[in-house]
């Protein structure tokens, strides 16, 4: 009798590896790749004021990225291609609302079709789950990040004048199931929050 578990299984089925997922959550050891690469992103972009790149880089803390890990994995959603990050996707829960702050595709991986897939799985992993809706802003000029919105069931939901430091900001929304009750209620960035972090850290948990 020959062992079946011996037996190499040449079908195509088996030939061919699973596809990796195009989005997962970070690990806590990924945090300083992850800001590192959102200081570039604030950074470099031609979209934004440098009155609104300084608040950024000052707000965007390891300690902020930190607390929203601990939030919930997902707000820092890291693109893979191959098996490397290869870009991230930043969110946060604020008043029943989820809020995708950052999604930033690394310049070398610009033409690798990896944002749209990671698009498509972050509305896939947060529909039918605590949040109403999805909400972003994005500047008047931004066509390529306005393109991606719509193509992902975004709707452009306001011009706010004036919003931010004095410039105009595009409202885009994309409703959600809320399928779970209750309301997420932000992260913690206190002192005592990120002390407890700090603690659990050094005791490996």
């Amino acid at each position: 009798m020959t062992d079946a578990a011996l037996v190499e299984d040449h079908s195509p089925q088996a030939a061919a590896p699973a596809a990796l997922p195009p989005l997962r959550p970070a690990r806590a050891s990924e945090i300083d790749l992850v800001h590192a690469r959102l200081m570039e992103a604030v950074s470099s972009s031609p979209f934004y004021s440098a009155e609104f790149k300084a608040y950024e880089t000052a707000r965007l803390t390891k300690g902020y990225l930190e607390a929203l890990l601990e939030a919930d994995p997902w707000h820092l959603a890291l693109m893979q291609l191959e098996g490397s990050t290869v870009g991230f996707m930043i969110s946060g829960p604020e008043l029943g609302t989820l809020w995708l702050y950052w999604s930033y595709l690394f310049p070398e991986h610009r033409k690798s079709g990896v944002a749209m897939k990671s698009m498509r799985a972050f509305v896939e992993h947060w529909d039918n789950g605590r949040f109403h809706k999805i909400s972003t802003y994005t500047k008047p000029g931004n066509d390529v990040a306005e393109a991606i919105m719509r193509r992902f069931g975004f709707a452009r939901t306001a011009l706010l004048e004036q919003h931010i430091f004095g410039e105009d900001y595009l409202l885009y929304e994309r409703k959600l199931n809320k399928a779970v009750p209750g309301y997420d209620h932000g992260a913690a960035t206190g002192r005592a929050a990120q002390l407890r972090r700090r603690v659990l850290h050094f005791l490996g948990r």
